[in-house]
This record gives structure tokens, C-alpha cells and sequence, in this order.
């Protein structure tokens, strides 16, 4: 069933639009208490008073922007700021110190406590977000001519809020599209159930992205792969603006995990041809070829590269602008300039849908033709 209710269509988009601005429900405007005294707590001691605590509305507010964007060892909901209570569930913590460390992030108390685990000691740094080994003090040391922590990182295998979402975007897809192919086998190859609003997605990637890029002999091979990763990107992106704080493809790593699978599917699955034109590209001078060739493998690097940061940088940037917009409500104080930063707020939320979707679009459509360049047949003597 096809919705057309162009009214419902309107109150769907601007519930979805509004999701983003829920994060703030609990803060209060007056004062905005973020949460930063606790978070600091371990490291102020170690850094002995070096890192001033944000004491004006622009600094925590600036703080508070730097936490979202960072992964976390624990989901918060929301968070009683006057008590010191926080709501939601730990997740977690996997690390390798001299053998496996398995304990629940719930032991840090939200970056207020260090760990104990079979007599080591660890605890989150407040800047990065990441584990360190300290003594029982919970104390930080910082290279003096890098100003970086130079304590001990261990391996860290823990399960974060990336991590987390990561595998419930993989469960979802699982879910839905092995209950659409069920429902092909089932129905003689007409798609029901849920599975059915994602079918003209299927087509389309097949149809306009696909097929056109790779071409109708070599297509299939790449399918499997072109719509995961387009899905994939999709739903993480629709995560990251739900109020749960979740920033996955914003995450440089991951976008680059994507590139990288890209780049070797690429260059795996190319022919002769392929190469051909990279060490010795047919039609030019010898001398050109020579120069041509070097320039020509730094593009298979600069491809991916490309993947990579287009990605990050869009979805990024794209919470750093929506949360600093939002956070001009607490510094204006005003119904003017708090109703006006709503309603561009409100806009952007908008935006941002449709970046999702054109990330996840762009994503694929450049790595279809990447692969599609991969496996090209030349005819140069028909050519000449």
C-alpha cells in the first residue's frame, strides 16, 4: 500500500524532524547544566589544575557538542543533572592487559570512578573518550612536548554505542530483507509484509545505480555488496538523528572500514585491463606513459580516500552545525532568538533526512563505479 495522504506525509516528517530537538527536553534553559564537573573529575586531579573547568554557557555548551559526537561506553537517555543520576544502561567493556579484562562500564560511573579488574586499574579519559591504564588514583600523565596522555592504552574489544548500533542496523537489515526474500519465494516473486516499502529501493539501486555504472554483463556480481553498503550507511545515518546521540558515520574509523572494503573489492575483482590503463595506459606516448602511471596508482588510493572523508565529513559536520544551532536557544535567552534558532534547528532537521538519504546514495553510486571501471572491456583496436 502506497501512502499519498499528502497532510499524513507532512505530520510524518516534522515528527521525524523533531526527534534531534528531544535530547534537549531535559536540560534546563537558564542555567544549561551540562555535565562536564564529573566527567572531569579524574582527570583534574592528575592534570593538577592545567584544565579549567567550562564555567561559562559557550564552553559547556561547546563540551557538551564534543560528547556527543563521541563514542561512549554507555547508552544515558537522560540524566537528573541536580542528582547526579543518569538513565539508561551500561554496556560492555572488553579489553586485553596481560590477558582478557571483561567487566561492565558501569564501574566508571560515567567517567567519574576508575575500574578495578583482576588488580589493574583503568579509567576514561575525559578529551578522547578512550581507556587508559592509571594506578588506583585514576592519574594521567601528559607528554610534555605532545600535551597527550601518555598513559598505557590497552586493547580495547569493548562493545561501545558505535559498536551497539553497528549490530542493530546489521540485526534489522537481517530481519527485514530475509523476511522479503521469504515472501518472493512464498508469493512467486511479489514482495508483502514489511518488505515491501523497501523493494522499490532494491530496484533502484539495481536499476539506476547498478546497471548503469557496471553494466548488465558484470552487475550481479556486485549487488550484494552495493545494497548492503547502501542500507548500511542509510539506517546509521537515520540513527545518528534520533536523540540517542549515536554518531556512527561520523566516526572516521568506520568510514574508512567502508572505503577500505571498497577499494579491495575493486581492485581484486579487476582485469587486465584495468591494470593496463594504470602501468601503461594504451593510446599515449611512451614517455606520457611513464609519467601517467604513478599519477594513475595514486587515484586507486585517492579514491577510497575520497569515500572516506566525503562520509565523515558530511555526517559530521552535519551534527556539529544541528547541535550548535540548537544550542543557541540557551545563549540568546530570548523568545526571539531562541524561536528563531528552533525554527532553523527545525529546517535543518529536514536537511538532514534528506542527507542520509544522499549520502547513502553517494556512497554507493561512486563505489558502483569504481567497480564498474574495475571489470570495463576495451576494444582498442576497434577504437583506432
Amino acid at each position: 500500500m502506497v501512502i499519498s495522504n499528502k497532510p499524513l506525509r507532512l505530520i510524518i516528517a516534522t515528527l521525524v524532524a523533531c526527534l534531534p530537538l528531544v535530547s534537549f527536553a531535559n536540560t534546563e534553559i537558564d542555567s544549561v547544566k551540562v555535565n562536564t564537573e564529573a566527567a572531569h573529575e579524574v582527570a583534574a586531579q592528575s592534570h593538577e589544575g592545567t584544565h579549567a573547568e567550562p564555567t561559562d554557557v559557550k564552553t559547556k555548551i561547546k563540551a557538551f557538542i564534543g560528547h556527543h559526537v563521541l563514542d561512549s561506553h554507555d547508552f544515558t537517555f537522560f540524566s537528573d543533572e541536580a542528582e547526579g543520576i543518569h538513565y539508561g544502561f551500561s554496556l560492555p567493556v572488553i579489553i586485553w592487559d596481560n590477558g582478557v579484562q571483561f567487566f561492565s562500564s558501569s564501574k566508571f560511573e560515567h567517567g567519574e570512578a576508575v575500574a578495578e579488574s583482576n588488580g589493574n586499574f583503568y579509567a576514561i579519559n575525559h578529551h578522547d573518550g578512550k581507556i587508559y591504564k592509571t594506578d588506583a588514583s585514576g592519574t594521567f600523565t601528559e607528554d610534555e612536548k605532545t600535551g597527550f596522555v601518555s598513559n598505557e592504552r590497552p586493547l580495547d574489544f569493548s562493545i561501545t554505542k558505535s559498536v551497539l548500533s553497528i549490530m542493530v542496523a546489521a540485526l534489522l537489515m537481517f530481519i527485514i530483507f530475509s523476511s522479503l526474500a521469504r515472501s518472493y519465494k512464498k508469493n512467486n516473486g511479489i514482495a508483502s509484509g514489511v518488505g515491501r516499502i523497501f523493494e522499490p529501493v532494491v530496484l533502484y539501486v539495481r536499476d539506476e545505480i547498478a546497471i548503469p555504472n557496471i553494466g548488465e554483463k558484470h552487475h550481479k556480481r556486485y549487488m550484494s555488496y552495493l545494497l548492503t553498503i547502501f542500507f548500511f550507511v542509510l539506517f546509521l545515518n537515520l540513527f545518528g538523528l534520533t536523540p540517542l546521540g549515536i554518531n556512527v558515520t561520523g566516526n572516521l574509523t568506520v568510514t574508512a572500514a567502508l572505503a577500505i572494503m571498497t577499494f579491495l573489492i575493486t581492485n581484486l575483482s579487476a582485469n587486465k585491463n584495468y591494470w593496463a590503463h594504470i602501468f601503461w595506459m594504451p593510446g599515449v606516448p611512451k614517455l606520457m606513459r611513464i609519467v601517467l602511471a604513478p599519477i594513475e596508482l595514486l587515484g586507486v588510493v585517492i579514491k577510497p580516500f575520497s569515500l572516506m572523508i566525503r562520509l565523515y565529513a558530511n555526517i559530521f559536520a552535519g551534527h556539529i552545525v544541528l547541535m550548535s544551532i540548537i544550542g543557541l536557544m540557551f545563549i540568546f535567552k530570548s523568545w526571539i532568538g531562541s524561536t528563531l534558532s528552533f525554527g532553523l534547528s527545525f529546517a535543518l532537521s529536514l536537511l538532514e533526512i534528506l542527507v542520509a538519504f544522499l549520502q547513502a546514495y553517494i556512497f554507493t553510486m561512486l563505489s558502483a563505479l569504481y567497480f564498474g571501471s574495475a571489470v570495463e572491456e576495451h576494444h582498442h583496436e576497434e577504437a583506432h
